[in-house]
This record gives structure tokens, C-alpha cells and sequence, in this order.
């Protein structure tokens, strides 16, 4: 299935369950890949509007920022995940959000 139909496919299950958290994600990287980032941040942001505890939002949101070398936006949403991920004891995140930031930082 190539990338244009998986994103006709997740528009369509999305109009069936519209705040489905996974599909909107997916959505948005499936918008990363085709470069179209305004549609990318709109649905990552989405994410965080029905979970602000979505942690892989803020890193995908951050590596968008970064993409776009707006690394002020990058890093409020690199830190900002940290936190989510400490707060879940998620390592692996808090790990990759370390590195992102140290990577922006230097």
C-alpha cells in the first residue's frame, strides 16, 4: 500500500472514530513522510488536545520543529516530554528526549 492510500485509509477510519488518539498520530507521521509538516504539526497537536500525556507527540513534535530549525519550539517540546516521560517512568523516552536536547543544546 503506498503512502497516499494509507493516508486516504486513516482519514476515512478517523471519520468513524474522530478522536481515536493512534490514528491521528499515525496520521501525522504519515504527513512527515510526505513532507507536508503544516498537516503533520496540526495532527501531533491534536494528539496532545485529548492526551497531554501522549509522549511520542512531543518528540515527533520536536523533531518537526527541529526539521524546520526552529529549535526554540523544538526544545519546549523536548524538555516538555522529558518530563511526561520522568513522570511515566518511561526511560527509553527520557533517554531519546536527553539526547535530542543535548544534541540542540551544543
Amino acid at each position: 500500500m503506498d503512502r497516499l492510500s494509507r493516508i486516504d485509509m486513516l482519514v476515512e477510519l478517523l471519520k468513524k472514530e474522530p478522536n481515536d488518539i493512534f490514528l491521528i498520530y499515525a496520521l501525522g507521521i504519515e504527513h512527515v513522510a510526505e513532507l507536508n509538516l503544516d498537516e503533520a504539526e496540526t495532527h501531533f497537536k491534536r494528539t496532545l488536545e485529548i492526551n497531554p500525556d501522549y509522549v511520542p507527540s512531543y518528540y515527533q513534535l520536536g523533531k518537526l520543529f527541529e526539521s524546520q530549525l526552529k529549535n526554540e519550539e523544538a526544545l519546549h517540546y523536548f524538555r516538555t516530554g522529558l518530563e511526561k516521560a520522568k513522570e511515566q517512568k518511561n526511560n527509553r523516552s527520557v533517554n531519546e528526549f536527553k539526547e535530542a536536547i543535548f544534541m540542540l543544546e551544543e
